[in-house]
């Protein structure tokens, strides 16, 4: 990807994201990115069983399903605050993954430890709490896919993999909250209409929340990877001490 930095803002990464959100775009209908879209609704729904275990839950099962569709079976522990850091754990957590991803690719240039990581997660989510064939067989292929590309792709095409994922996984949490919250019909099915239910505060409201979690989740993380190599700068930071020996 030749992506390196000379300091301060790296434009040569920012091109290669701008790159990758271009094309996450022009092929957002087309059916080569459907596993992409799917592998982010388990991003979402993992946000949830996380929040779950994370407040002291009980994860039943998650299921995906092909029509980009899922959902986390959970039983909810009391508590009206932990109730909201779950519910809220979907959208906001995968605007989240998006940007781990980015940061840990860009910024420490963590690549193929970054794959693999992901198909770590696949396997737990796949073998712990699949609730149905169809979750259990994408988790395992995708995980073997992309630890297939993590053992013989070269480097540098394992990075652009990361970024292309990176960028559709915050692409895709925008749209997301765009397709699920900002239409009124949509919102009524949402999470956001369940913690409405909840909390008696408006869905509307949620969806601005979490819209703006997102967004600044998300634009915080792409300045910050594209700071330049965190390792590099602390090389090139370090300076040269004489030292005189005695011995």
């Amino acid at each position: 990807m030749a992506l390196r930095s000379a300091g301060g803002f790296d434009w040569k990464r920012a091109l290669a994201l701008g790159a990758c959100l271009a094309v996450g775009v022009a092929l957002w209908r087309q059916p080569v990115l459907w596993p992409l879209k799917v592998l982010v609704v388990m991003m979402h729904e993992t946000g949830h069983a996380v929040a779950t275990l994370l407040v002291g839950g009980h994860v039943e099962h998650v299921t995906i399903a092909a029509n980009e569709s899922g959902q986390c079976v959970s039983a909810l522990p009391p508590g009206a605050l932990r109730q909201i850091f779950i519910y809220s754990a979907g959208y906001v957590g995968s605007a989240l993954a998006g940007a781990l991803l980015l940061i840990a690719t860009l910024r420490y240039r963590i690549r193929r430890a970054t794959l693999g990581v992901m198909c770590a997660w696949l396997v737990a989510m796949g073998l712990l709490y699949a609730g149905d064939a169809f979750t259990l067989i994408f988790c395992i292929g995708t995980a073997l896919a992309l630890g297939a590309a993590v053992r013989w792709l070269p480097l540098r095409a394992v990075e652009w993999i990361n970024v292309f994922v990176a960028s559709f996984t915050g692409l895709y949490a925008l749209f997301d909250l765009r397709d699920d919250l900002w239409d009124g019909a949509a919102r009524s099915h949402s999470d956001a209409a369940l913690l409405s239910n909840l909390t008696l505060v408006p869905s509307i409201v949620w969806a601005v929340l979490w819209t703006a979690a997102a967004v600044a989740i998300l634009l915080a993380s792409a300045v910050w990877a594209l700071r330049g190599d965190a390792r590099r700068s602390v090389g090139a930071g370090a300076r040269a001490v004489p030292v005189n020996s005695s011995l």
